[in-house]
């Protein structure tokens, strides 16, 4: 199939879940994350569609006054092809449905966008950082983050020097 033959697939099953936006590049479509679950456990099962592979989840943060955004790659191996799913979220309260059931590999892949990004994926069965400390306050790869001076009293050096970090 291509790309338009899957967004037309997807419109037809889900109408206005499947958002029209012009700006995205090509095999990009976003998706209204209230039926995320759905759309994806059809975009799996669907025998046309069969998105067997997950290949990669990941947070995007649009800047400081816009969206969070999780992005999925899909891949088909029975049919060869793919794309790559978007979802807006509120920055104040960004939330979405876990996948990581559907895909088992979604796992790691939400847990590392939970903890870079603060994107909560709902129904996940252990959300929880993967890559910081459990107790490492926000979330660093937001543009509006801002670094902690020190972590249980060391210092966190932010200073590159010539010859190396300080």
């Amino acid at each position: 199939m291509t790309f338009a033959e899957i967004k037309q697939s997807l419109q037809n099953q889900f109408g206005k879940s499947v958002v029209e936006n012009d700006e995205l590049p090509v095999n990009q479509v976003e998706i209204d994350g209230k039926d995320w679950l759905n759309i994806a456990t059809f975009m799996k099962e669907d025998p046309k569609l069969s998105f067997d592979q997950l290949e990669c989840i990941t947070g995007v943060d649009t800047g400081e006054e816009g969206s969070l955004q999780t992005h999925y790659n899909l891949h088909s191996m029975e049919h060869r092809h793919k794309i790559e799913v978007v979802i807006n979220h509120d920055r104040n309260e960004p939330k979405v449905s876990s996948v990581e059931q559907l895909w088992r590999i979604g796992d790691w892949f939400e847990r590392e966008t939970y903890d870079m990004f603060g994107i909560e994926y709902i129904g996940h069965r252990d959300l929880r950082r993967i890559l910081c400390p459990d107790d490492w306050e926000g979330w660093p790869l937001r543009k509006d983050y801002e670094e902690q001076e020190s972590f249980h009293g060391i210092v966190v050096p932010k200073i590159k020097e010539e010859e190396g970090w300080e």
